[in-house]
């Protein structure tokens, strides 16, 4: 074995950041397509795929302990060398995300209207996202199953499976939704349905894997309850981002079908962005749990070093290139001028931010692949509550549009920046063991 002082060879780390990469971005990149589809359907369509794709993604974005978590707890017994133990964290998750998912499949039929009406008032856009909402979180069960997948491969430094089962599911549905939405007439439901498709397919391949690794599947409450006690804190983190991310929309919605819109388009690059940037945490992740998890506190330290370096040379290289495009990139997604002269009041904020992201997502994943949930839950709400939530809804009272909505994001990220750098600085998240951080 290599000296646990040393750092992880450069191709060690992207040989699983490279895959990861891959998962991270098919899902924001198929939106992207289907932004691009729905767009060319007019201003109140793109704006119901907006919200409902927005709402869509604080459901399940919720749940994101099901891959986080089972990241942090089965990397830490791969790394012990307990891989059999760590899969069947796998299965447990994976339990979870189905009765989980069955509970948000229902509550969304009863609820898509009322809370699509509350977010961006009576009307037609709020009607459109509804409709796309309930046939999109039918299914949340395969959402679930897939994150469930993906966290326990990522804790057994398997980032390759599920590039190829994500790129399955997403390629079935990037083929059928401009099918469904312009070939078969079906409009905005034509995007949800073809997303159902192709989430079903993703689904389909992780339980596959799960099987044939001859664990044990029963569900074991006594598991469950502990990958519970540590998504507490995920959830709320979550929350925090969700809250945020949906005021912003809101916000944006009511304004107007322009902005809302236009806040569509770069708030989807900048989730895609946002992933690309974490390719390296995730491959973090994975090595910095198992360090901890073999008993070397230093190796891991030195992976986190080098990952932040990582992440900040990748975000520089993105703002530079995403300044060059921010003329010809949006017309891509719409040629309606009332959302593209709305486009600039987000964009250069956008740009300028991305060298702040590579920092702030390459810790989060260091701190995710530690465990170190209580303090990640901590920091967010506080940037939250300080930074963002205040300037977004400034920005409704005194119509400073897209300029103070992304302002607000501008104000979060630092301060999760400053935060977070002083947590790497104390060296408190790197408790060596087979148990993450604050484990119950």
């Amino acid at each position: 074995m290599s000296d646990p002082g040393e750092r992880v060879a450069p191709r060690r780390l992207l040989g699983l950041a490279v895959p990861a990469l891959g998962v991270l971005a098919a899902e924001p990149l198929y939106v992207l397509v289907d932004t691009a589809v729905v767009g060319h359907l007019g201003a109140v369509p793109l704006a119901g795929l907006a919200l409902g794709g927005t709402l869509f993604t604080l459901v399940s974005s919720q749940l994101t302990f099901l891959t986080y978590g089972t990241t942090a707890r089965t990397s830490r017994l791969h790394g012990a060398g307990r891989r059999a133990d760590a899969v069947a964290e796998g299965a447990q998750a994976t339990w979870l995300g189905v009765g989980v998912g069955v509970v948000l499949l229902l509550l969304a039929q009863l609820l898509a209207v009322p809370v699509a009406e509350g977010l961006a008032g009576p009307g037609p856009v709020a009607d459109a996202a509804a409709t796309w909402l309930r046939i999109a979180l039918l299914g949340a069960p395969l959402v679930l199953i897939t994150m469930a997948g993906n966290g326990w491969m990522r804790g057994v430094q398997d980032t390759a499976r599920p590039l190829r089962y994500v790129l399955a599911g997403n390629g079935v549905s990037a083929v059928l939704c401009p099918l469904f939405v312009y070939g078969l007439g079906w409009g905005l439901e034509g995007s949800a349905i073809a997303n159902l498709a192709g989430q079903g397919i993703g689904a389909g391949l992780f339980l596959r894997a799960l099987v044939v690794e001859r664990v044990a599947l029963r569900p074991d409450f006594a598991t469950m309850r502990g990958q519970l006690g540590m998504g507490r804190d995920l959830v709320l983190r979550t929350l925090a981002f969700q809250v945020c991310f949906l005021s912003a929309t809101s916000v944006a919605a009511r304004t107007g079908a322009g902005p809302a819109a236009a806040h569509q388009v770069v708030w989807q690059l900048w989730t895609f962005l946002s992933l690309v940037l974490d390719s390296l945490a995730i491959a973090a992740q994975s090595l910095v749990g198992a360090a901890l998890g073999a008993g070397s506190a230093t190796r891991a330290k030195g992976i986190a070093r080098q990952v932040t370096w990582y992440g900040l040379g990748f975000g520089v290289l993105l703002g530079v290139l995403f300044a060059a495009l921010a003329g010809p990139l949006p017309t891509v997604f719409t040629g309606d001028e009332t959302v593209l002269a709305e486009v600039p009041h987000a964009w250069w904020f956008f740009v300028a931010l991305q060298p702040v992201a590579g920092v702030v997502f390459a810790l989060d994943g260091v701190f995710l692949g530690a465990g170190d949930a209580a303090y990640l839950r901590t920091a967010t709400l506080l940037s939250a509550a300080v930074g963002y939530l205040p300037m977004i809804w400034l920005s409704l009272g005194f119509g400073w549009g897209l300029a103070g909505i992304w302002t607000g994001l501008s104000m979060f990220m630092l301060l999760r920046l400053v935060t977070l750098l002083l947590r790497a600085r104390s060296g408190r998240w790197a408790v060596v063991g087979t148990a993450p951080v604050g484990a119950e």
